[in-house]
Formats: C-alpha cells, sequence, structure tokens
C-alpha cells in the first residue's frame, strides 16, 4: 500500500486528514508503526509509516522529523484531536526532509489502522507467495508434458490475461495468444510495428523477453502494450521463455519452431478450430506469407523407389523434403505456408510474387522445372510432381483446397507420358476427375453397379476378367490387337469376352458401355489405389 492509499482508508478518514506534506504520496510503505517515542532510530529499519499523537513532534518539530527521516521512514501521521495544532514549521521541515506528513483533527483508533494495513500488507505478499509457486508448478507441468510453443504461450497469456507473442528473430510470429484482444488486431502489420519497437520509434510501451540460452537468443516473447502488472508480467514471460528455451532444446532434432506454426496453422484450419479469415490471415501473414489477390493451394508429391526404412529417418526425409520445397518457392520471390501432409507430400498455399511471377503458367512451370531438378539431383530413383488446386482470394480457402490438390498429385503421380513442370485438374482430365470424385458416394455405387457381376466372380485367374476387360477398353475395343497382347487365341479371347458381356449384360462394341465401363474401372482403381491386376 502507498501512503495515499493508506490515508484514503475509511478509519483514517473518520479522523478528518489534513495533508500538510504529500513528499512520497505514491510510495509503498513496508510496514506501520504506533509510538510516541521521541527517537525511533533503534526501532524502525525503513519505509515505515508512523503513527503518532504528537507530543514530541509539538514539542520540536525538527528534531522529531529529523530523526523520522534517519531511521528511514517515509512520513507521520499525527492525531491532535483537540490537543492543539502543530507549530508552523513542521509542514516545512517536512517538505525538506522529504517525508509525508498528515494531522488528524478527530480521533481514531490506531489499533484499526494497523490491523487495518497489516491485513492487506501481508495478504499482498501472500497473493504474490501464491502467484508464484502457481507459475513455477504451471510451467514445470509444461515443459514435463513437452507442451508445444503454442501451448506455452497460451498459458502465459491466460495466467496474465494479457495478449502475448512469441517471434523470431525475423520478427515473424510464430506463436500468439490474443488475451481479450482478437487475433488480427493483434497481428496487424506485426513485422513492421515489432521493427519499430525494437527501434525504439514506436513509442509503444511493450513488455518483451529474449527466448534462448544468453548469446544463443533464438526469439522474443512480447505483451504488445503497457501491462497492468509489471512485475507479475516479467516473472510469467521469464519463466514462459525458459519452458521455450527447454521444448526448443526437446524438438531440435525435429522441425524447426517456425515450421511447427506454419504447420499448427493449416492443422487448424482444415480442422475448423479457427474459421474466421481475418485472424487465419493474420497469423499467416505474420509467419511469412505475403498479401496477394490469389492463393494457391499446392501439393508436391515423390515417388521413390527406395525401400521404406525406420519412422525416424522417413521423418528426417520429410523434414528435409518440405526444406527443398519452402527453400525453392522463397529463392523464386515467392512466399508460402508449408507442412508436411504424409509421407513423401508436402502441403502449401503459395502466394506468387507480383514482380517475378512473369505470369502464372511461367512461374508453376519454373518452380515445378527447378523442384524436380533438386530432387532427381538428391535421388535419381525419385519422381516429384507439382500440382495446383484453384487458386482462392482467402487464405483459409486455399487452405481447404489442398485436399483437391493432393488428389491431382496422386492421379500425375500414376499417369503415363512425359511428365509436365505442374498439373491442374485439367491436366490430368478423366482420370482427375475421377480421383476427385471417387469418395462421393453416388460414384462409388455407380462403379459397384457396372462391375458387380465381375467383382463378385474374382477367383484369381490370370488375366482375370477384370484385366482382360481394362485392356480392351484400352485398345479401344481392338480384339486382334488385345489377343496379341495377351497371348492368346482368337478363339479363345472371343469366348471370354462373350462370357463377359453376358455376365455384365452389356454390349462391349456399343460406344457408351465401352465408355461406362471405362469410366467405373478408373474409379475402382482410385479406390484401390492399383491397376486392379493387369497383366503385364
Amino acid at each position: 500500500m502507498t501512503v495515499g492509499e493508506v490515508v484514503a482508508l475509511p478509519v483514517l478518514q473518520r479522523g478528518d486528514p489534513q495533508i500538510l506534506s504529500s513528499c512520497r504520496w505514491q510510495e509503498p510503505i513496508r510496514w506501520v508503526h504506533v509510538s510516541d517515542v521521541v527517537s525511533l532510530s533503534t526501532l524502525l529499519q525503513g519505509g515505515e509509516l508512523v503513527l503518532t499523537t504528537g507530543a514530541a513532534l509539538r514539542r520540536s518539530p525538527k528534531g522529531y522529523l529529523h530523526g523520522i527521516a534517519e531511521a528511514g521512514a517515509i512520513g507521520v501521521v499525527v492525531e491532535l484531536g483537540k490537543k492543539g495544532a502543530l507549530p508552523e514549521s513542521a509542514a516545512a521541515v517536512a517538505k525538506e526532509l522529504n517525508l509525508a506528513l498528515v494531522v488528524l483533527h478527530r480521533e481514531v483508533r490506531f489499533v484499526e489502522v494497523t490491523e487495518e494495513v497489516h491485513r492487506r500488507i501481508v495478504s499482498e505478499q501472500f497473493d504474490e507467495v501464491a502467484f508464484d509457486r502457481r507459475v513455477h508448478r504451471t510451467f514445470t507441468d509444461l515443459s514435463m508434458k513437452r507442451a508445444s510453443a503454442t501451448g506455452i504461450v497460451a498459458a502465459a497469456a491466460r495466467m496474465l490475461d494479457e495478449p502475448i507473442v512469441l517471434e523470431d528473430l525475423a520478427h515473424q510470429a510464430v506463436a500468439v495468444a490474443p488475451g481479450p484482444a482478437a487475433t488480427a488486431t493483434l497481428l496487424d502489420d506485426w513485422e513492421q510495428r515489432s521493427r519499430r519497437f525494437a527501434g525504439r520509434h514506436a513509442g509503444e510501451d511493450w513488455a518483451t523477453t529474449m527466448v534462448g540460452p544468453r548469446g544463443e537468443e533464438w526469439g522474443r516473447l512480447i505483451v504488445p502494450r503497457l501491462p497492468s502488472d509489471v512485475t507479475r508480467t516479467g516473472l510469467v514471460l521469464e519463466r514462459a521463455a525458459a519452458a521455450l528455451a527447454l521444448n526448443r532444446m526437446i524438438e531440435r532434432d525435429r522441425s524447426g519452431l517456425h515450421q511447427q506454426a506454419q504447420s499448427g496453422l493449416i492443422d487448424d484450419v482444415i480442422r475448423s478450430r479457427i474459421s474466421d479469415e481475418r485472424e487465419i490471415a493474420a497469423r499467416a501473414h505474420a509467419l511469412g506469407l505475403h498479401k496477394a489477390t490469389r492463393y494457391f493451394p499446392v501439393v508436391v508429391s515423390i515417388r521413390s523407389a527406395a525401400a521404406k526404412s525406420d519412422p525416424v529417418a522417413d521423418r528426417r526425409r520429410n523434414v528435409g523434403f518440405l526444406d527443398t520445397v519452402a527453400q525453392i518457392v522463397n529463392a523464386a520471390g515467392h512466399s508460402g505456408l508449408f507442412t508436411i501432409r504424409g509421407d513423401g507430400e508436402i502441403g502449401a498455399v503459395v502466394a506468387l510474387s507480383a514482380t517475378r511471377a512473369g505470369g502464372s503458367d511461367k512461374a508453376w512451370s519454373d518452380l515445378g522445372t527447378a523442384l524436380a531438378r533438386e530432387v532427381a539431383r538428391l535421388d535419381s530413383r525419385q519422381r516429384a510432381v507439382l500440382a495446383l488446386g484453384e487458386p482462392s482470394a482467402l487464405v483459409g480457402d486455399a487452405v481447404i483446397g489442398l485436399s483437391d490438390a493432393a488428389h491431382i498429385a496422386e492421379v500425375a503421380l500414376a499417369m503415363r507420358g512425359r511428365p509436365r513442370p505442374f498439373y491442374r485438374a485439367s491436366d490430368v482430365r478423366l482420370r482427375g476427375l475421377v480421383s476427385l470424385l471417387q469418395n462421393d458416394s453416388r460414384v462409388q455405387a455407380f462403379a459397384e453397379t457396372e462391375l458387380k457381376t465381375l467383382l463378385a466372380a474374382e477367383d484369381g485367374r490370370t488375366p482375370s476378367d477384370l484385366a482382360i476387360l481394362r485392356e480392351y477398353l484400352r485398345l479401344g475395343g481392338n480384339k486382334a490387337a488385345l489377343a496379341k497382347h495377351l497371348h492368346v487365341s482368337r478363339p479363345a479371347l472371343y469366348k471370354r469376352l462373350s462370357a463377359i458381356e453376358r455376365s455384365l449384360r452389356v454390349d462391349l462394341d456399343d460406344a457408351e458401355s465401352m465408355l461406362s465401363l471405362h469410366v467405373a474401372l478408373l474409379v475402382l482403381e482410385a479406390r484401390r489405389g492399383d491397376d486392379v491386376g493387369v497383366p503385364g
């Protein structure tokens, strides 16, 4: 409590206080001491507010107040009641010695004053100890549970009821807990605001703590406004920074903090944990995605001839693949959010640079060519494809579009012929359309109905009726070419084809029937992920 807060207590206000000196009015007191002793030098430790009836003060204001000042007290409250007034020199001496001096013109019970003040002081001290213990226990538990950076920042924000941002040294926000504020508002123009604050040109009162070992700091924890309690804020930020440093050490062999933040944002959108476009865009831009009129959902997939290894090696390989994709995009002057969607599959939301794109198709051709070249350089047994979904003016919609881009990449990897630098849905044609629609229950029902009898009759023969039908359709109904390909006589082949016609109750020479069966087979292949037993 400050001197002013003590004087404002109802128990002292009943004494009709008169302020003769307001020096040190906002200074906190350590304790309240009641005494009429002339010399208090041996009784005080410093920081006290002295309550007295004023006998010694009235006799010698200068001597008494000098003794009070030398003992380290902050001020004096004197109860005069009907005993008269203080000498006029008392106020001047108090101001000269930088002491607070208050006169009570009515009697008060000093015991009530000391009880109230001491209760409040002890209560505040107890609250601080309890808060310190809670902070220690919270961040120790988070460290033991290997909580994510986002979880640690969120816990600190809840504890302080303040917004907190964790940024890297490039001033990109890698984790944010908005507190009472909205994320979009908090992160608006974040990089420039943070740079201005770091240069002390912003005029903003922020609380900040470096994160990482001394000399190897890698980030900052920031409360981007003047906190309501500076002391508690400093304590929480320091403990949160220690927990984040430990988290970083644990995660050192995994993907970097910045990449975790990008993947976390994409996952939050896909799982509908956040849906507000302003918040999504604010977080994306704070993570390095440049503002653009269109955002492209992109999936890069690789098909490798290498045998699968242990999960740790697979994880490292995928992280390396992600780094390769990100470096190629960034080196070309573009920006993006990147995530590992699965083994050998990287998803990204990319904003093309308006100055370097030179036309969208050229930009994607350059990126696809550079990516294929780099993947081949790292492992000649690998083949990479770059697939694009439909661009969107909204970051959130582009993230959702990653699913369609993944289907296109999957089909593109299975396609024969000369590879393209990049693929759109129109490039994979009917097979791509089927791949995009394969999970539609109506499409599945259509395929099952068309091929039902052949599927039920599969008996493991080589070649199967399904395989013969597929090759027949691939060759455009050329029976002679089919017999040659299967190394069987024409009569034997005609007999098998007739059996297939009777089983399906169709005419295999009818163009519409052939088209319908071809689509059904493509659906079946997409669902099974194989070539339904096609003979070699």
